[in-house]
C-alpha cells in the first residue's frame, strides 16, 4: 500500500469517528526494530519506523548512518522475518537545521535541505518538516515567528518534492514540536497547543506552501503535530487528561484533512493512550520508552545469569551492567548535559532515568559484546519457571502457551512488544 493511501485511509476513518492510529516507532536499535516487526506480523498492521535527524543524516548522525545505511538496515532486517515490504513505511523525524542551529539561516538550511532530499531519495515517504529551531541569526529572544517557520518548511518541502519519484511523500508539519528524546527539566505540567495558535499556524504554513508552488504537496500534509499535554523526562511521566486537552481536541476535529500527531507518548498508561487515539491523536510516536523496555530486560538477564551460574560460566559472565556503566563513564557525551544533580542522582539517573540515554551506548562494540555473551550464557540452559516468573511475571503466563525455546531474544522481544501492544 502506498504511504499516501494509507494515511487518506487512517484520516478518513479518523473523521469517521474511529479511534484507529498508527504507532511510530522512532528508533534505530536491532532488538526494538525485530519486534516491531514480529508484532506488526501478529497483528496484521503496517509497521512505521522513523528515524531522526541526529540519528541519521548525511554525516552519519549518532547512529553512523547515513539514510540510504538506514533503510537498508531496516529492509535487510524484514527480510530476515519475511516482513512484507509493502506493509513498512519509512518516516523522517525532526528534518530540519536541528543539528545546524548554532549556524546562520543560509547555511543550517541548505543543510537541511541537502539532508531532506536524502531522506526522499532513499525511500522514506512520511516527512516530518521540522524548523521550529532558532538558528545563528534569528532574534535571540521572543518566539520565532510562523511565518519564518513556515517559509523554512516550504523550502524545505519543495527539495523534498524535487528528490521524490513516483511515490510522493506525505508530510507532517507544526510549530509547537517537543524536543527529540523527552523534555530536559522534569516538570508538572505542559502548555498545551490553543486552538487558535493551531489555527495560526495552519494558516501561516498553507500561505507558504502555496506562495512556493507547492499547492499539491499541500495536499499530502496529513498530520500536524501539537502539544495535547503529555510529556516526560528524567524522572517525570505528564499524562494526558483529555478534559484540559478538551478545546484544542474540539478544534482538531473541524479539521477535514489532517489528524494530530502526537510526540513524546513514551510512557503513557493503555488508558491514556486509548483516549488520546479516540480523541483524534492519530500518529503515537514512541521511543525511548521502547529502549528502556531493552535495558530492563537486559538487567534482568543478568540477575538470571548470576542465579543460573553461582560459578563463573565458560567464557565467563557478561558483567553487562558494569560494563554499561564504564562506557557512559568513559565517553558521557551522550547524557552529561542530561542528567544533574549529585554524583549519586546522576549514577542513578545514568542506568534507569526514563530519558533513557543508554541507548545512545548499546551499539558500542564493547558492550554489543557484553550482550551477545550474556545472550549465550542464557541460551545454555534450560530456564527454570520460576526464574522466568520471578524476572518476566508480566510476560510468564504469555511464555507458558508459547512452543517453542524460550531464549534470551525472546524474553527481550516479549519486554519491547508489550510496550508496543498498549498502542494498539
Amino acid at each position: 500500500m502506498k504511504t499516501v493511501t494509507f494515511f487518506n485511509n487512517l484520516i478518513r476513518e479518523q473523521k469517521s469517528g474511529r479511534d484507529t492510529a498508527v504507532c511510530s516507532v522512532c528508533s534505530a536499535n536491532e532488538f526494538v526494530l525485530e519486534a516491531a516487526m514480529e508484532d506488526g506480523k501478529e497483528s496484521g498492521r503496517p509497521v512505521l519506523i522513523e528515524a531522526t535527524a541526529n540519528q541519521v543524516n548525511q554525516f552519519g548522525g549518532y547512529s553512523g548512518m547515513k539514510p540510504k545505511d538506514f533503510v537498508s538496515f531496516v529492509k535487510n532486517i524484514a527480510r530476515r522475518l519475511d516482513f512484507p515490504e509493502e506493509s513498512l513505511i519509512l518516516g523522517g523525524d525532526h528534518l530540519g537545521p536541528l543539528v545546524w542551529s548554532d549556524e546562520e539561516e543560509r547555511h543550517a538550511m541548505d543543510k537541511a535541505a541537502t539532508l531532506v532530499s536524502q531522506y526522499v531519495e532513499a525511500g522514506f515517504t512520511k516527512i516530518h518538516i521540522d524548523t521550529t529551531m532558532r538558528l545563528a541569526d534569528d532574534p535571540k529572544t521572543g518566539r520565532l515567528p510562523d511565518s519564518v517557520i513556515a517559509r523554512r518548511a516550504a523550502w524545505l518541502c519543495d527539495a523534498a518534492e524535487a528528490s521524490a519519484g513516483e511515490d510522493k511523500p506525505v508530510y507532517v508539519i507544526g510549530s509547537e514540536v517537543p524536543i527529540p528524546g523527552g523534555a530536559m527539566e522534569n516538570e508538572d505540567s505542559v502548555e498545551i497547543t490553543k486552538p487558535e495558535d493551531l489555527e495560526s499556524t495552519l494558516e501561516a504554513f498553507r500561505k507558504a506552501f502555496h506562495e512556493a508552488g507547492l499547492h499539491e504537496a499541500w495536499r499530502r500534509v496529513v498530520a500536524v503535530v501539537v502539544q495535547p499535554g503529555v510529556e516526560f523526562a528524567d524522572n517525570s511521566i505528564i499524562q494526558y487528561d483529555p478534559v484540559k486537552a478538551a478545546k484544542l481536541i474540539d478544534y482538531a476535529r473541524s479539521l477535514d484533512n489532517v489528524v494530530l500527531e502526537g510526540h513524546s507518548t513514551d510512557y503513557q498508561p493503555k488508558a491514556a493512550l486509548d483516549m488520546m487515539r479516540r480523541d483524534g491523536i492519530a500518529i503515537l510516536k514512541v521511543g525511548p520508552a521502547l529502549t528502556f523496555a531493552l535495558r530492563e530486560a537486559l538487567f534482568d538477564l543478568e540477575r538470571m545469569e548470576q542465579i543460573l551460574y553461582p560459578f563463573s560460566p565458560d567464557g565467563g559472565y557478561s558483567y553487562f551492567s558494569n560494563i554499561l556503566e564504564g562506557q557512559l563513564m568513559s565517553n558521557p557525551v551522550y547524557w552529561e548535559k542530561y542528567y544533574r544533580g549529585s554524583p549519586q542522582e546522576k549514577a542513578y539517573a545514568r542506568s534507569f532515568s526514563l530519558s533513557d540515554r543508554c541507548r545512545y551506548y548499546l551499539n558500542d562494540p564493547i558492550i554489543k559484546a557484553s550482550i551477545a555473551r550474556l545472550i549465550r550464557n542464557i541460551n545454555a540452559v534450560e530456564l527454570p519457571f520460576g526464574l522466568l516468573s520471578q524476572y518476566f511475571p508480566d510476560q510468564k503466563e504469555r511464555l507458558l502457551t508459547m512452543k517453542t525455546k524460550i531464549t534470551a531474544e525472546l524474553l527481550i522481544k516479549e519486554r519491547i512488544k508489550d510496550v508496543l501492544r498498549k498502542y494498539r
